[in-house]
């Protein structure tokens, strides 16, 4: 590691001047001699590197995105000239070139980090060995020596050894446990922004090997940084922490803001800008405008969460128009003056199968079923049976009014049913 960081050390100078100006700050705030004031001078750092850094992330953000659209493409020229790498190759950066798009682009921010970091880890080694370095003095050097984190020296390493770290006034044990704690937030935070760049900001509706590659990237890089932490001074470790931190946020603005097409993020997005618009009745900022020009402009082409926010502005009685605003629908103005779309007329529900052999058991409560003729029918044919249950039987019997004569292919109580057999004449009546 003291090999690579002697590479950068034509940047030393630089950011050991960044450092000291910030020290100088905050400094006359907590004293010049504190852990605080050294650890924001290293937190200032990486936040001034970072707000450089945004263009090269804003073309992270859409090499990833066209490098996630590209992978079906790609895939089929994999296939195609799976048997002629060269003419692979050729198609490749011919597809790179249509489409503009740089594959190590989304690696720019990392790169464009790796001499800073490694500058600042040459400072921080030299400051441990009491040497001078950059614009650090013999008195800046030994202050930064005394400065402790939490009990441990910016300096210092949780694989030093335990005079190195008596040296430094600190014991290993405060050491090895603040760097242990800050090797496991920088590893956790590494997985969360991963994480949810997985499940959030990925179109879910292409399933390609590069969803695969992220996938391993969420677990992999974790572990790295894990194993080099143990080899990273204090002072490192607050760097890299901080970038990390910094990254999951500024991830989280884009997911919640700009998020990628067809993905979970942008459901949740367009729902919230519904909700607004037909709040408001207009869309309120240039760039929300943009979002809705977009997706009008996409025709039949857009994807189901698009196509959820224009049916949601449409049952609105909005229309989005190509400009990016929305506009009265006509068709939902006319329904809602004619009243047709508030009042339609509404069918009939179907009955149950139990209340229809209820309505067929109690006619009189039927109505709804049966007309006036079917009831008169029906009133007169059991008028008729109560008739002829009257007169006499065949055998010279008078039958009562609890033994009437069913209806034609109906049989008796406790009779069975179908076609029944003759009595013989000799039999009882």
């Amino acid at each position: 590691m003291d090999t690579i960081a002697s590479l950068f050390s034509f940047i030393t100078t630089p950011v050991s001047w960044i450092i000291v100006q910030f020290h100088s700050l905050y400094g006359a705030i907590f004293g010049p001699d504190t852990g605080w004031a050294w650890g924001l001078s290293i937190v200032s750092l990486v936040i001034l590197i970072r707000i450089c850094l945004i263009p090269l992330f804003v073309k992270q953000i859409k090499s990833t995105r066209n490098m996630q659209a590209l992978q079906p493409k790609m895939k089929a020229i994999q296939e195609r000239y799976k048997s002629d790498r060269q003419r692979q190759s050729e198609e490749m950066m011919k597809l790179y070139k249509e489409t503009g798009t740089n594959p190590l682009s989304s690696c720019l921010p990392i790169l464009a980090q790796s001499p800073f970091f490694f500058a600042l880890y040459h400072v921080l080694s030299k400051i441990a060995s009491g040497d001078e370095i950059g614009v650090l003095n013999k008195s800046l050097v030994d202050s930064a020596r005394e400065a402790h984190i939490f009990g441990a020296p910016i300096a210092a390493k949780f694989m030093d050894d335990p005079s190195k770290v008596e040296a430094l006034y600190a014991s290993l044990t405060d050491v090895r446990i603040v760097t242990a704690i800050m090797i496991i937030m920088m590893s956790a935070s590494q997985f969360y922004t991963q994480r949810q760049l997985m499940q959030k900001n990925v179109d879910l509706t292409v399933k390609t090997p590069y969803m695969q590659q992220q996938k391993m990237l969420m677990y992999i890089f974790p572990v790295i940084f894990a194993v080099m932490g143990i080899n990273f001074p204090v002072g490192v470790l607050v760097y890299w922490l901080t970038t990390n931190v910094w990254t999951m946020g500024q991830q989280m603005y884009v997911i919640n803001q700009n998020p990628t097409p067809g993905s979970k993020a942008q459901d949740h997005y367009l729902q919230r800008l519904l909700k607004s618009v037909v709040a408001h009745g207009e869309v309120r900022s240039r760039r929300k405008r943009t979002v809705v020009q977009s997706i009008v402009a996409k025709g039949t082409d857009r994807n189901d969460n698009e196509r959820r926010f224009i049916t949601g502005l449409a049952k609105a009685g909005l229309a989005a128009q190509a400009d990016g605003t929305v506009a009265k629908s006509e068709t939902a103005v006319a329904e809602a003056e004619s009243g047709s779309g508030a009042q339609r007329r509404q069918q009939p529900k179907r009955q149950s199968k139990a209340r229809r052999q209820t309505a067929v058991a109690t006619p009189g409560t039927a109505k709804d079923t049966e007309g006036p003729a079917e009831s008169t029918s029906k009133t007169s044919l059991q008028k008729e049976g109560s008739a002829e249950g009257t007169k006499p039987k065949a055998g010279g019997g008078k039958a009562t009014g609890s033994a009437r004569q069913a209806k034609p292919g109906q049989a008796k109580s406790g009779q069975r049913k179908g076609q029944q057999r003759p009595k013989h004449p000799s039999s009882k009546k």
